[in-house]
């Protein structure tokens, strides 16, 4: 899907519905396209959907960290002179959106993660996969869902390209490295924003235990899971996910 995206001071998004807005942080190795099913579900249900590009790669490697993604997306939020926002986030982005909801949750009326990092020490570094051939970096990309046709050659092709460009290895080290720094495990039971949890039973990245661990730990979270389905709940089984985020939100009226 091709994406035409707005530009307002320092951001380049998308922009898609009117609504309440939902303000969707993606991955790592993600893109805008990771959301394709959540971009054409919830525009037609009275949600705003924004997708910020985050700068993952064009950062100083000294400001190359979670909190600075944490604080772009309040300054995002501040631009488009919104009140309070729904964060989605998918693995570094589930991250990034549970720490900007600790350090400003005036912001944020709920919080929806799937495949989080921020507890599981091992998730940034085993999800990034290590310089090799070519087979290699298929063979990982593939391991990141249970179906591992959903790793087309075009998702294979950029991460290839991705782990043999040095500028973007460097920063993916200091992400990484920030992420494990900020594990959030003190921080969560003192966050009393509704959190939605929806994980694949299946994800080997970051395994089903750290989702329980989300549930145990943040004290107004609900947690479901999806079967058959891996690291990226929204790409593997989008009408599945979309489902189950739609009925959270009605249920808690937001």
């Amino acid at each position: 899907m091709k994406y035409e995206l707005k530009k307002s001071g320092k951001f380049s998004y998308l922009d898609i519905g009117e609504g309440t807005p939902i303000v969707i942080l993606h991955g790592l190795m993600g893109g805008l396209s990771n959301f394709d099913g959540v971009n054409s579900y919830f525009p037609k249900q009275g949600y705003n959907v924004l997708i910020p590009e985050l700068p993952i790669y064009t950062l100083s490697l000294i400001n190359t960290k979670v909190g600075t993604y944490a604080t772009y997306i309040k300054d995002f939020i501040d631009e488009l002179g919104l009140e309070k926002v729904i964060l989605l986030g998918n693995s570094l982005g589930g991250h990034i959106g549970l720490l900007c909801t600790k350090m400003f949750p005036d912001r944020v009326k709920a919080l929806v993660i799937t495949g989080s990092s921020g507890l599981y020490e091992n998730a940034m570094g085993e999800s990034y996969p290590k310089r090799g051939d070519y087979e290699y970096i298929k063979a990982k990309a593939e391991n990141v869902f249970y179906d591992p046709t959903i790793a087309s050659k075009e998702i294979v092709d950029e991460v290839y390209a991705t782990v043999n460009d040095r500028n973007k290895v460097l920063r993916t080290l200091a992400i990484a490295k920030s992420a494990i720094r900020h594990n959030m495990a003190k921080d969560l039971p003192n966050m009393q924003t509704p959190t939605c949890v929806i994980w694949g039973k299946n994800d080997n990245v970051t395994p089903p235990e750290v989702a329980e661990d989300f549930n145990k730990l943040l004290p107004d979270a609900d947690l479901y899971w999806i079967d058959k389905c891996g690291h990226a709940a929204m790409m593997e089984h989008p009408d599945e996910f979309n489902t189950i985020l739609h009925s959270w939100l009605q249920k808690r009226n937001f």
